[in-house]
């Protein structure tokens, strides 16, 4: 949360120079407070691991967030009940009148496939193109990023020769202070799984995005718009401990050539239990997207997007 302070105080300007967040006392008093309202497209498969993930996230913050979730009518999920979806789930036929202080789109296991032979690729246009006049700010994770990359600007997607598989150390990008990466070690660590990437100089011919953090051994981590409405995150910062477990067992129970997940398990010895590394920086990232982006820059009235 930010520090309210006294209009004009000396320390102001010292505050503000090592990135602390403060808020002046006049704007202070013309803030109105309610809950956020935040949308999730969830498109895995597991819905309910999804949900929990999110939510953990989410909830490690004093803001007060409602949540509504949503899956696509065009595909229906085999691996969530009708029960389930039909009482937390809404279609975007059901929501599209609404407005949202943001929107989280989840990654999806379709990145193999072109985006144009993915079952509910024309839903999820429309429901991007909805996004631009009908949320505030809108994060989108792993394939749901390469998705709005391409959908948004035409980035497109490469097939990667070996998946990305495990935990990597990331840097930030921007000599600029960004309030999405406010708190950041210089280093820190996101788990990745995916065979598909996007690729920087890809983005850089794009003026209305930046670049903000990146790896070494996978790539771009995120970019955004200039505005902070838009932004795309290639990792999974909210995978719980034993996610990549969970998918290095399913492919080696299912005969596949499958590598180790890289810096997950102690010496790369899949009897132990996973080291996590990333749990703060999650934490930090989801905070900062719900703070900075969401609940600081979100009209009261929402029906002012």
């Amino acid at each position: 949360m930010p520090i309210k302070i006294p209009n004009n105080l000396p320390a102001t300007n010292i505050l503000e120079s090592e990135n602390i967040f403060v808020i002046h006392e006049n704007r202070a008093y013309t803030q109105d407070i309610r809950p956020l309202r935040i949308l999730i497209l969830n498109l895995m498969p597991i819905k309910i691991t999804t949900e929990t993930q999110l939510l953990r996230l989410l909830g490690n913050s004093p803001l007060q967030v409602e949540v509504d979730f949503m899956y696509t009518a065009t595909y229906s999920p085999t691996n969530t009940s009708q029960e389930h979806l039909i009482k937390f789930y809404e279609t975007f036929d059901d929501v599209k009148d609404r407005n949202y202080d943001g929107m989280i789109i989840t990654g999806a296991p379709v990145e193999q496939l072109p985006f144009e032979e993915v079952a509910y690729w024309d839903e999820l246009c429309k429901i991007m193109e909805w996004s631009k006049t009908h949320v505030y700010s809108t994060l989108h994770i792993c394939w749901a990023s390469q998705a709005g990359l391409y959908y948004h600007y035409g980035i497109p997607k490469y097939d990667l020769a070996q998946k990305i598989f495990g935990v990597f150390p990331h840097q930030k990008s921007c000599t600029q202070p960004i309030k999405l990466f406010r708190g950041f070690d210089d280093i820190f660590h996101v788990p990745h799984s995916r065979h598909t990437e996007f690729k920087r100089e890809d983005i850089e011919k794009i003026p209305e995005l930046h670049i903000l953090s990146e790896s070494e051994v996978s790539g771009v981590y995120a970019a955004a718009d200039l505005k902070g409405r838009q932004f795309f995150i290639a990792g999974h910062s909210e995978y719980d401990p034993l996610s990549l477990k969970a998918e290095y067992d399913r492919d080696l129970a299912q005969g596949l050539s499958v590598q180790i997940p890289q810096n997950y398990y102690p010496n790369d010895d899949p009897t132990q239990p996973p080291v996590v590394l990333w749990r703060s920086a999650a934490n930090l990232l989801f905070s900062n997207w719900l703070n900075y982006y969401v609940y600081q820059e979100t009209p009261f009235d929402l029906s002012l997007l």
